[in-house]
């Protein structure tokens, strides 16, 4: 199964909706297939690696990460693909969160030996954006951020460029390849004017979600060089000529109503579900990493620490929130940290 896990993965950022899955055929032994889910739409892992295993495939045990699909969808049902090579026995990391999934049962049904949780956590964590989006109708989101020691994103007037190293820079691009939507402000986008692109690997371009109620983006904005990959969260305020335009050359917008003169953020969320994005990498300034938090829409934090200090006027992580007592403060829990160049990144979950 721990091979299987790591087949999986390489199908990051490549295949959502759809869950990374990874699979391994075992005979006498001997590894005799191996699939993982390559892209979405493609052939699943169970498919690749019975292909791959052939007659082998008769008598033999198939482990899987994720339950097999027992329903027909862009391809035909895994079960009976497995029941029809004549696996003998199916092992099975976690059950299917979509409730259209009941591959366990028809298995069991069909006369196969079939056992379901082994390594359940670690398959659980390879897809908990798809869990979430399953369950939820809402995409993980992970809020990253490159501080000072002392919190601090910017200095008092605004530049950020470059707080952390190199390699916190290349981890974060891998960051946006990996969730395939990065989600930022249109305060950052006029300060800053960021690519938001993966340029130092070799990763997939993201989606750009860019908060703008009133439409304020710059034409000649970095993030307009790929207008197909850019999503703009807007209100009804929104200049409607600039947004027809923007449109035109294939700008894709949500609209929501206003809520403290900002738009619907869980609207906005959900929205992202509903077109197929399963996690989203927050890279906001502390004014928009507050709304979200506020709004209890942040599930894991990334933190990249600097030894570097700016000072009570630099520009904080997150804004106001509120919080007046330490009872009421957010917990971070599951904490990670690990060093990463000169940086100390901290990881943990909120929920």
């Amino acid at each position: 199964m721990a091979e299987a896990i790591k087949l999986a993965k390489k199908g990051e950022g490549k295949v959502a909706p759809n869950p990374l899955v990874g699979c391994v055929i075992v005979k006498r032994g001997q590894i005799v297939g191996r699939g993982y889910h390559k892209e979405y739409g493609g052939p699943h892992a169970e498919v690749v690696a019975l292909e791959q295993a052939r007659h082998k495939a008769r008598d033999s045990i198939l482990y899987v990460t994720l339950e097999p699909c027992s329903h027909w969808g862009k391809t035909p049902p895994c079960t009976e693909q497995i029941v029809d090579a004549g696996v003998r026995e199916v092992v099975i990391g976690m059950k299917d969160p979509n409730h259209e999934v009941n591959g366990f049962e028809v298995l069991k049904l069909r006369g196969l030996k079939t056992r379901i949780g082994m390594l359940e956590e670690e398959c659980k964590k390879l897809n908990e954006p798809y869990e979430k989006h399953s369950k939820k109708g809402l995409p993980l989101v992970i809020l990253k951020a490159g501080m000072t020691l002392d919190g601090k994103i910017a200095t008092s007037t605004g530049m950020s460029k470059y707080i952390t190293g190199k390699e916190s820079l290349r981890m974060v691009h891998k960051l946006r390849s990996d969730t395939g939507a990065v989600m930022v402000g249109i305060n950052t986008i006029i300060k800053d004017d960021p690519r938001l692109d993966t340029r130092f690997i070799k990763g997939i371009e993201p989606v750009k979600l860019v908060i703008d109620t009133n439409l304020r983006i710059p034409i000649h904005a970095n993030v307009l060089r790929s207008p197909k990959r850019l999503i703009i969260a807007c209100s009804s305020r929104a200049n409607a000529l600039k947004k027809k335009r923007l449109g035109e050359i294939g700008v894709r917008f949500i609209q929501t109503e206003t809520k403290s003169n900002l738009v619907n953020l869980r609207k906005v969320m959900m929205e992202m579900a509903k077109m197929g994005h399963q996690s989203i990498l927050l890279e906001g300034g502390s004014e928009l990493n507050a709304e979200m938090l506020k709004n209890r829409l942040v599930d894991k934090v990334m933190l990249f620490s600097s030894p570097k200090i700016l000072g009570d006027d630099g520009i904080g992580v997150v804004g106001k929130i509120g919080i007046k007592e330490l009872d009421k403060v957010i917990n971070v829990k599951e904490t990670n940290v690990k060093r990463v160049g000169k940086d100390i990144l901290v990881e943990g979950r909120l929920k």
